[in-house]
């Protein structure tokens, strides 16, 4: 069980926000595997606030199941509070704040893992946000900026003051992106260090890995990134692990049934164009490994039309 404040959910598997990868129609089939809290991608500030017609697309709840948490990301205390009224007012069960993106773009602002740099800038928003929402406000950090400037501790401490209600820390760095190991002491020592549930992220590829997690650091939950990518069933397969049971990895029938049904739902939602391109990654994933997935993998690519790529999924399957 993981309890952040007034929100409870059955278990301890959460599927990460990630920009391009946690739409709607990803949030659903988390939701189908068993995650109870699933988290938008991030959602900039400003474009929430100037009423950006894409921006507000994406804060899209309708038919999702509740809980649903919306993450905002931005500088500016004003602003990042007007987001997030308006991210509760669209059915955001929690807010989150993220502290933790690496990408340059994001952080040439001051914003995502910048925020790490300027502490009382990083209070002074978490404070903001949680004074002007009646639901629980959470953070999303990394380890810190770079070797010489580690302080997801004293981060932890501070946000924690301002009104955080829970925090999810990646065991990287800003430089380290998503390369090297991820460090789970530090995670360890943020769970020691606040009264707050901390959500453990970083280096989860199977259902053992969030096992040791759990034992290693402390940590009240697990969040999962990479591991899902084309591969949903790490959420269904480690649930069932943590509560003793073994379900087995999917057969390519069921990988390609999947990302069929993955497709043929963000065309539902973003039109055949929009789509079609959008799920050429996924698609990527789901194949990888399979014999001709690359010959598969490229042909996909080259279309547009979502029955062109559903022909070639059937073929590929054929063929395994």
């Amino acid at each position: 069980m993981l309890q952040i404040g007034s929100v409870v959910v059955e278990n301890e598997v959460v599927p990460a926000p990630l920009a391009g990868i946690s739409d709607k129609a990803f949030r659903l089939l988390a939701k189908e595997h068993g995650c109870q809290l699933v988290y938008t991608e991030m959602i900039s500030d400003k474009a929430l606030v100037y009423n950006n017609d894409r921006t507000l697309r994406m804060l899209d709840l309708s038919g999702e199941e509740y809980p649903v948490a919306v993450q905002i990301f931005g500088s500016e205390p004003e602003t990042m509070a007007q987001a997030a009224k308006i991210a509760v007012e669209h059915g955001a069960a929690l807010v989150d704040i993220n502290m933790g993106c690496p990408s340059p773009k994001i952080v040439k602002n001051g914003e995502g893992s910048a925020l790490m740099r300027t502490p009382e800038l990083a209070f002074r928003i978490v404070e903001k946000v949680a004074a002007s929402v009646p639901v629980p406000v959470t953070v999303k950090m990394r380890k810190g900026w770079d070797g010489s400037n580690v302080n997801a501790v004293e981060i932890a401490q501070g946000v924690v003051e301002a009104g955080a209600r829970a925090l999810t820390i990646h065991g990287r760095t800003r430089d380290q992106f998503y390369s090297g190991q991820a460090d789970w002491n530090i995670i360890a020592q943020v769970v020691a260090a606040v009264q707050v549930p901390v959500i453990g992220n970083g280096d989860i590829f199977c259902p053992a890995d969030a096992k040791r997690m759990l034992e290693t650091t402390g940590c009240a939950g697990v969040m999962i990134g990479r591991g899902s990518f084309g591969n949903p069933w790490i959420f269904s397969r480690t649930i069932a692990f943590l509560q003793g049971k073994y379900l087995p990895e999917p057969s390519i029938g069921e990988r390609i049934a999947t990302a069929m049904r993955h497709l043929e739902t963000v065309v539902r939602f973003k039109g055949e164009e929009i789509g079609v391109k959008e799920m050429r990654k996924h698609l990527a994933w789901y194949i990888k490994g399979a014999k001709g997935a690359a010959r598969a993998r490229e042909e996909i690519n080259r279309e547009e039309k979502l029955e062109n790529v559903k022909a070639i999924l059937r073929k590929f399957l054929q063929e395994q």
